[in-house]
């Protein structure tokens, strides 16, 4: 198990390698280009399957050995329990996770390639609204806040218009940029989330050989 990715990795069809934080025999994770809420990221599998009935046992099993470990780091680096214990503070416990997979096209997957969205609910910060049942977050995650294959799709037609150029249009307008577009995290700022989630790791790492 390794904090720095190898070689280049693909998630669908782009390439992420500099917003992968984790790598395992059989499974990556990355930070989100438009994370819902901070410390919302993604795990994958390294091969390119499309749905969760696809993975091989061995897959499956990493898989979520890694989510499991995403959210230990993501427990450490975002929560904080000054009303409890100790023993506490930076544990899962103290806070709560939305775990979460869109398996297909209908379900509102936006990429070919399975992924597990992971998102830290910090108390008296990001935290559900209110009692009972509902949580907006999902209503976010099916909508064009939660477009992960969209927002990919926009930074590469980006960067492929900016090797190009404009293309040329009667009268010399523009085309309109989209909100979705405005909205997008740049390169440097989720290679630096990424950085941050390695160390995180490593500390991690560190504290178990003890």
């Amino acid at each position: 198990m390794s904090s720095r990715p190898a070689g280049p990795i693909f998630f669908g069809p782009f390439e992420v390698t500099s917003q992968v934080f984790l790598t395992t025999p059989h499974s990556f994770a990355l930070v989100n280009l438009k994370p819902l809420l901070p410390g919302h990221v993604l795990i994958c599998p390294r091969q390119p399957h499309k749905r969760l009935t696809d993975l091989a046992a061995v897959e499956l099993t990493d898989l979520f050995q890694a989510v499991q470990r995403v959210q230990r780091m993501l427990a450490r680096h975002y929560f904080s329990a000054p009303d409890a214990s100790s023993d506490a503070v930076g544990s899962p416990e103290a806070g709560s996770f939305n775990v979460a997979i869109q398996d297909g096209v209908e379900a509102g997957q936006t990429v070919p390639h399975l992924h597990v969205h992971v998102i830290p609910r910090i108390r008296g910060a990001t935290a559900k609204e209110g009692p009972g049942s509902g949580d907006r977050i999902y209503e976010q995650m099916a909508a064009e806040e939660g477009n992960v294959g969209g927002a990919l799709w926009d930074r590469e037609l980006k960067k492929l218009r900016s090797q190009l150029g404009a293309r040329s249009e009667p009268g010399g307008e523009f085309d309109r940029i989209e909100d979705s577009e405005r909205h997008a995290r740049t390169t440097e700022e989720m290679e630096a989330e990424a950085t941050l989630f390695r160390g995180v790791l490593e500390q991690m790492e560190e504290g178990s050989e003890q």
